[in-house]
């Protein structure tokens, strides 16, 4: 997206933000399929085919667009400009890849006051996340708003799946502090960003990054497990989305 922002966009973007925010705080009291089934684990499955759909069908190819923008704004010149992009993906992939590698050996260990270290981790490393979606929702490239809906939509079934995570990973500790903390982190990130404009191409640095975590992240915590995993849920929530995606391009 450009820079400039209009009044009903910045509008637009703020709403947005505030309802990712209300989908943190609303958490597991959130069933956003309860009249479809009343199956918790046939709607996650189903919310986490929405997210891997998103992934692959859309953010896969905007990292293209993302590169041709760099390439364009960058002010240094390089033979590997046209791979910038696709190394911040990864680096966004392996920082949150990192994350919860790191988070699981602090778990693991004898170390004194683990637990407590553990969730400062997680959810510190969580709510930089958040931070980051909020403000690339007020300084992405994708103008209009059907890549805002298309973009919201997924982001909020995608923190869904992050809020269970974590209620089920810390318990009380996450309920009573990270959630909230979580949730203010994007209207916050969105606030820093119409106060703050980036360069563009590190903008388009920061949505690499962001494509390499969400997968990840879709990765870890959305796909369902061989245990507890609905298939036919999670290939419908996918399928349907999709077919939403294609047509837009």
């Amino acid at each position: 997206m450009t820079t400039g922002w209009h009044t009903a966009e910045w509008v637009a973007t703020g709403l947005a933000a505030l309802t990712l925010a209300a989908v943190v705080l609303a958490g597991g009291r959130l069933h956003p399929l309860g009249a479809v089934t009343r199956d918790q684990r046939k709607r996650v499955s189903f919310c986490a085919g929405m997210a891997a759909a998103y992934v692959f069908v859309h953010v896969m190819p905007e990292l293209e667009d993302v590169r041709v923008v760099f390439v364009e704004s960058a002010s240094i010149q390089t033979r590997l400009e046209g791979s910038v992009i696709y190394a911040a993906a990864l680096i966004g992939f392996m920082t949150f890849y990192g994350l919860e590698h790191l988070r699981k050996q602090v778990r693991d260990s004898n170390a004194e006051q683990r637990e407590q270290a553990a969730f400062r981790l997680h959810v510190g490393g969580f709510s930089a996340y958040a931070t980051l979606v909020g403000y690339l929702l007020a300084r992405d490239f994708e103008e209009g708003r059907a890549p805002l809906l298309l973009f919201t939509t997924a982001m909020a079934v995608h923190f869904l799946a992050v809020d269970h995570a974590l209620s089920e990973e810390h318990a009380e500790a996450y309920v009573r502090r990270g959630r909230y903390w979580l949730a203010a982190m994007v209207p916050i990130g969105w606030a820093v960003g119409q106060l703050l404009a980036l360069p563009l191409a590190v903008v388009a640095l920061l949505v690499a990054f962001l494509s390499g975590a969400v997968i990840v992240n879709s990765s870890l915590m959305e796909l369902p497990s061989d245990k507890d995993g609905h298939f036919m849920s999670f290939l419908a929530g996918g399928l349907l989305y999709a077919l939403i995606l294609l047509p837009l391009g």
